[in-house]
C-alpha cells in the first residue's frame, strides 16, 4: 500500500517549459483521492514552490532547499528551517576556492539570494527571486542569513567536476562534513548542513505521520535525489536522468517531458 509520493520537481514532476501537464495534474489528485500523501522534495526554495502551488491548487508539504526547509503549500509557512552555520560555510567556499580555481559564491536565504562578483548565474525563472550582490565573501557572510544553502558556481567546469574535486578532497582529510550535491545546474554545486538532505528529511517526515519506507512511492532524476530514491521502497529515475542516477536506480519510469510520474502514478492508483 502506498501512503505516500515524494516527488521531485525540475526535471522530474515538471516539464522543460516549468510546467505541469494535465495528465500528471491529474494523476497526482488520483493519488490524494487514494489517501496518498503528496509532498514535493526539491532543491527549489519556498517562494517558487508557493508560486507553483498557487498555479496549479497543490496542497501539503514541500520539501524545499534539499531539505533545509520544510514548507506548508497550504498555509504559504515554512515549518522547519535547518541553515548551515557561517563557520562551515566558510570552511566550504575555502575549500572549493582551493579545488576549483575561479569558482564563485552565493547564499540562498529562503527569502532572496545575495551573490559575489564571481556568482554569475542568475534565476530568472525562480518565482520571482530577489538577488542583490555584495562585494566579496565577507560581505556575503555578513548579509546573507540564515544560509539556508551556499551555491558554488563555475563558468567552466561542470557540477560533475566540481563535486568530483570536492569528494577528493574530502576523501584526503580536507575541510568538514557537508551535504555537497547538485541538481542539474550547469556548473552549480549546494552545500547544506551535515545533517540536511532529501533523504534524511523525508525519512523524518514519514517517520513523524508513521509511514515506513516500504509504503513510499519515490521520483528524482539528479543526483540530489539518490537519498530518497534509495531511501523509498519504490524509487523511479527518470528516463532523462542523470547517469549516475539510471545506474543506481533500478526501476525506470519514461521522462518528464512524457508524463513519466503520471504513468507510475496511473498504474498505483489507477
Amino acid at each position: 500500500m502506498i501512503r505516500l509520493v515524494a516527488t521531485d520537481l525540475d526535471g522530474t514532476l515538471l516539464r522543460s517549459d516549468g510546467g505541469l501537464s494535465p495528465r500528471t495534474l491529474r494523476a497526482l489528485r488520483l493519488a490524494a483521492e487514494a489517501g496518498a500523501d503528496v509532498v514535493l522534495v526539491t532543491a527549489r526554495p519556498p517562494r517558487y514552490v508557493d508560486a507553483l502551488a498557487r498555479r496549479y491548487g497543490l496542497t501539503g508539504t514541500a520539501v524545499c532547499s534539499n531539505g533545509a526547509q520544510i514548507y506548508d503549500m497550504a498555509d504559504g509557512r515554512v515549518l522547519s528551517s535547518s541553515p548551515l552555520e557561517v563557520t562551515a560555510a566558510r570552511e566550504a567556499a575555502a575549500l572549493l576556492g582551493r579545488h576549483v580555481p575561479g569558482v564563485g559564491f552565493a547564499v540562498e536565504t529562503g527569502l532572496h539570494v545575495v551573490f559575489t562578483p564571481g556568482f554569475e548565474l542568475r534565476f530568472s525563472s525562480d518565482g520571482g527571486t530577489a538577488e542583490f550582490g555584495v562585494g566579496g565573501l565577507e560581505e556575503l557572510w555578513s548579509a546573507a542569513t540564515p544560509i539556508v544553502k551556499l551555491l558554488a558556481w563555475s563558468g567552466t567546469w561542470t557540477a560533475d567536476a566540481m563535486l568530483a574535486a570536492v569528494a577528493a578532497a574530502t576523501a584526503a582529510g580536507s575541510g568538514s562534513a557537508l551535504q555537497v550535491t547538485h541538481s542539474g545546474g550547469r556548473g552549480l554545486l549546494e552545500i547544506s548542513a551535515s545533517e540536511v538532505s532529501k533523504g534524511a528529511v523525508l525519512a523524518g517526515l514519514c517517520q513523524a505521520r508513521g509511514i515506513d519506507a516500504a509504503d513510499v512511492l519515490a521520483f528524482g532524476d539528479m543526483p540530489n535525489d539518490l537519498g530518497i530514491l534509495g531511501w523509498a521502497g519504490s524509487g523511479w529515475a527518470m528516463a532523462n536522468a542523470h547517469p549516475e542516477v539510471l545506474a543506481a536506480v533500478p526501476r525506470h519510469t519514461a521522462s518528464n517531458n512524457e508524463d513519466g510520474v503520471a504513468a507510475v502514478l496511473e498504474r498505483h492508483f489507477g
